[in-house]
């Protein structure tokens, strides 16, 4: 059975209550969303060939602490890098390090950051150089199926909506949606309930109410949908090492629909912008 909670008197602990913010908590998730969001963009110029993503790793932590903020995923559950880079078959927690990236790459920087209490967590997909059409596709689809599935998103239906938006999109482009990760409940916590599936049906799962915040953020591969963890423990990739892409916004579920705390400032979390 699913419970709901008021935010103010749920422990700082992950219980299976799905809490429920008011108009305060609100105005702190965006602040660190679009602390978040800023971050990203100014990452739009650095990406390129010949960069290395140890660089793009410093460069996130410079810009929180610029700005009174902490890197959620730094030491968090042992991670030792303050932002996730993921190239080309890896389909999330991809680790920086010194290996430059290549023309034609495309990478996902995936960014949260602890800014008074709130996560703000956020990620895109930059291409490096001129990359080839198929990939340009696929970051068009998965950028959709984000769309899609915050489109979804309204008082009254229940989260399987989100997923089925997607999935429904996604394979009708001939191509899959990742199962092994989903999104999730944020706010005073990293990760909270509910998980957010990028497939399903409507009428599944727990029902939307106004003051929830999650993040949506789906995986599609070009290739099969089935994933394996490298031995590093992070490290996520396609089996069949097939092309995969994802977007992340955070939002909240208002009176009418919800609000997209991560959008760009500068409108570049959009593929082919920047």
């Amino acid at each position: 059975m699913v419970t709901y909670i008021d935010a103010a008197s749920a422990p700082l602990k992950n219980t299976g209550a799905i809490r429920l913010y008011g108009a305060e908590d609100f105005e702190g998730m965006r602040r660190a969303c679009q602390l978040t969001a800023r971050c990203l963009d100014a990452l739009v110029p650095m990406v390129k060939p010949g960069v290395t993503t140890a660089a793009i790793d410093r460069f996130v932590f410079e810009f929180g602490a610029d700005h009174g903020a902490l890197p959620a995923t730094l030491n968090y559950r042992g991670y030792k890098y303050s932002v996730c880079t993921s190239i080309n078959h890896v389909v999330c927690h991809g680790m920086p390090d010194d290996k430059p990236l290549r023309d034609g790459d495309i990478v996902n920087i995936d960014v949260t950051f602890l800014l008074d209490g709130w996560h703000g967590d956020s990620s895109r997909m930059y291409p490096v150089g001129n990359i080839k059409r198929a990939a340009e596709r696929l970051m068009e689809v998965t950028y959709e199926c984000l769309m899609r599935g915050i489109g979804a998103v309204r008082p009254g239906a229940r989260t399987g909506a989100i997923g089925e938006a997607i999935q429904t999109y996604a394979e009708a482009e001939r191509c899959t949606v990742v199962r092994d990760f989903c999104g999730h409940g944020v706010g005073r916590l990293f990760h909270d309930s509910p998980n957010i599936l990028h497939y399903g049906k409507a009428n599944e799962g727990p029902e939307l109410r106004e003051g929830m915040i999650f993040t949506i953020e789906p995986m599609i591969n070009l290739g099969k949908p089935h994933v394996k963890v490298l031995s590093d423990g992070w490290t996520a990739v396609t089996r069949d090492r097939s092309l995969t892409a994802q977007y992340e916004h955070t939002v909240g579920v208002t009176s009418e629909g919800c609000e997209i705390f991560t959008l760009s400032p500068a409108g570049l979390d959009r593929p082919g912008l920047g």
